[in-house]
């Protein structure tokens, strides 16, 4: 009679050494569609880095391409002029203060909107919620701003209307310092609340549906539910949208700034973006720009490393 002789198995181990060139074949299929994604960015996120020469520079335009090389060196000139300028307080703190009240009020909007559109339960009235509210993404601020000037105007608009029925003088709220910058910010949620909303509903999309069930034997109603297991679930999501907003707090909103205000109301709607399109491209300043430009990057870059890892000590979600 054979004993049962028992084989020795070498134990199991996922880490294969396999080269970049392996790697490459393996999955060449994948890489060749992530091909044109990577090419834009080259193109047009890498190659202009070359441009931040021009903060260090005294460029002039008849130099051309060359000038970004061989210009005359002036260190960091530029950047002392603009921390020295009558205008750096002023574009520096409205663009604070206006990308600060966008957050205050835009960042929980998005998630307050998916939160209730999770709570319809007609299927038909939640696709048509959530189409309207998707809407306003798709236009440009170029149609959004025709349509304040048209609305917000103190003559023949739909304001004027309101303005007489309540024996109100008429206010032309876009040339109003008091009021502009509010009407940035309700513009800014009208427009992006919806499509924003898209990422928190994924994200609720995805808690357990059993959770819900177990909490209904227990009793709970639905404000119950959203406070004690559906905002939990998602945190990991609000934090790390959070943390990009942070990254972009310096970032007011160019282009809808830029069609809505007028010199009347500079002093409470000036931000760096603006300031940088007047020096840089009206004045041809292109060095001094670019000085602004890169002070911004560097401070945004520094928000998003200190958010994130505030939000890995608390032990939370984060970015890295």
């Amino acid at each position: 009679m054979m004993k049962n002789q028992t084989m020795a198995i070498p134990p199991y181990s996922t880490k294969t050494k396999k080269g970049f060139v392996y790697n490459l074949l393996k999955y060449k299929v994948f890489y060749l569609m992530s091909l044109p994604a990577l090419l834009y960015f080259f193109v047009f996120h890498y190659i202009p880095f070359v441009g931040i020469l021009l903060a260090f520079k005294e460029y002039k335009p008849v130099q051309g391409i060359a000038g970004i090389f061989f210009g005359n060196w002036v260190g960091f000139a530029h950047f002392q002029k603009f921390f020295e300028s009558y205008y750096f307080t002023r574009v520096f703190f409205n663009t604070l203060i206006i990308s600060g009240y966008k957050l205050l009020f835009g960042f929980p909007a998005p998630i307050i909107l998916a939160l209730l559109l999770n709570e319809i339960r007609s299927s038909v009235f939640k696709r048509i919620a959530q189409t309207v509210s998707y809407l306003p993404h798709f236009l440009s601020w170029v149609v959004v701003s025709s349509l304040m000037f048209i609305i917000l105007s103190p003559s023949t608009g739909l304001l004027e209307w309101f303005f007489n029925l309540l024996h109100i003088e008429p206010v032309y709220v876009l040339g109003s310092s008091t009021y502009f910058r509010t009407i940035l910010v309700i513009s800014e949620i009208w427009k992006t609340v919806g499509y924003s909303s898209i990422i928190f509903l994924a994200a609720i999309a995805g808690v357990d549906e059993e959770m819900y069930e177990a909490a209904t034997i227990d009793g709970a109603n639905r404000f119950q539910k959203i406070m004690y297991i559906t905002i939990p679930s998602i945190k990991d999501m609000i934090i790390i949208v959070f943390i990009l907003n942070i990254a972009g707090i310096l970032n007011a909103g160019f282009e809808q700034i830029y069609l809505l205000y007028s010199p009347v109301v500079y002093d409470v709607s000036d931000v760096i973006d603006t300031y940088v399109f007047r020096e840089g491209l009206v004045r041809l300043n292109y060095g001094f720009g670019t000085a602004i430009g890169l002070t911004k990057s560097v401070i945004a870059l520094l928000l998003i490393i200190a958010t994130n890892k505030i939000a890995r000590r608390f032990g939370s979600g984060s970015l890295w």
